[in-house]
């Protein structure tokens, strides 16, 4: 009779193997591939900041077989990264993938090497919250910390649980203390607008920021509940916010009826709004209170 310890260990190994099918090698920078995972019979999604070229992009697949593949497109944001291959395999879609991470529960990080092959690693999830902006300005639907090593390979690997629920893919470059899952139902909406669009569209207003206190006297004269605003540092030529009339030196205070005090309360803004649509904006001009309609851009696609 096996003990518990073998049979753990004999659980996490069959896990390893059944991702076999879905987890691929991508060489797509130099010295060091990455890893990758079937999203679609035709998909790979990767780490972006692996895919340091557009072209003479090669995948190996679990049979020991290399292919050319077809960028996609990319989200540096996001670090996702899609990829088309035309040998058609199975859908990580007929794997279970779940939207929840446990603080505790035990990660793999399964990816794989063009010359050793299928390579995991072990850990737990370290930290888990709701909804997270990433650094290179993307959304994930939930932030996943991993204590789980990751490997010069590892990036775009396919990381599970104990259950053999996939929870998303491993990157290591969306932080800089640890390794992050980037979470399944964050892959799936990427993708589709990879697939629609090569990109992600996000809002734009063509404005820096940065936080600054409001004076106590005024903020009783206006009535105004902020104690603190974003004073506009640098208006892009013929950008959203110039065409709406803002100068450098206003001083922003809400967007659509929304109190902006923190650099990342307009950075979520532009992050959730609509390409196109209007944005009324509230702002201190001079000792004043005024407001200006702006139309929402598009913000230019950035490589990585």
């Amino acid at each position: 009779m096996e003990n518990t310890l073998v049979s753990v260990s004999n659980e996490l190994a069959g896990i390893v193997q059944r991702l076999n099918p879905y987890v691929v090698s991508v060489r797509a920078r130099r010295h060091y591939p990455s890893s990758g995972l079937r999203w679609g019979r035709d998909i790979i999604v990767t780490a972006s900041h692996t895919v340091q070229r557009d072209e003479d992009i090669a995948v190996m697949l679990a049979s020991g077989a290399t292919v050319a593949a077809s960028l996609v497109g990319r989200d540096p944001g996001s670090d996702l990264a899609a990829l088309r291959v035309k040998e058609e395999g199975p859908s990580a879609a007929e794997r279970t993938i779940t939207d929840v991470a446990t603080v505790g529960e035990l990660a793999l990080v399964v990816g794989r090497s063009p010359n050793s092959g299928l390579n995991a690693s072990l850990g737990i999830v370290s930290a888990a919250s709701g909804p997270w902006r990433t650094w290179r300005g993307g959304q994930l639907d939930a932030y996943i910390r991993l204590d789980a090593r990751l490997f010069p390979q590892s990036s775009g690997g396919a990381v599970v649980n104990g259950r053999g629920e996939i929870i998303g893919i491993a990157t290591s470059a969306l932080s800089r203390i640890a390794g992050l899952a980037v979470p399944g139902s964050t892959i799936t909406s990427v993708t589709a607008k990879l697939m629609e669009r090569g990109f992600v569209p996000r809002g734009y207003l063509g404005i820096g920021v940065q936080p600054v206190l409001l004076n106590e006297r005024l903020r009783q004269k206006l009535s105004v509940s902020n104690r603190s605003g974003l004073i506009v540092l640098t208006v892009e030529s013929d950008g959203p916010a110039e065409k709406g009339g803002i100068l450098a030196g206003d001083i922003v205070i809400g967007v659509n009826d929304v109190r902006t005090e923190q650099t990342e309360d307009l950075h979520s803004f532009s992050q959730s709004a609509v390409v196109g649509t209007p944005a009324q904006l509230k702002f201190l001009r001079g000792g004043a209170l005024s407001e200006s309609t702006i139309v929402v851009g598009e913000r230019p696609a950035r490589r990585s």
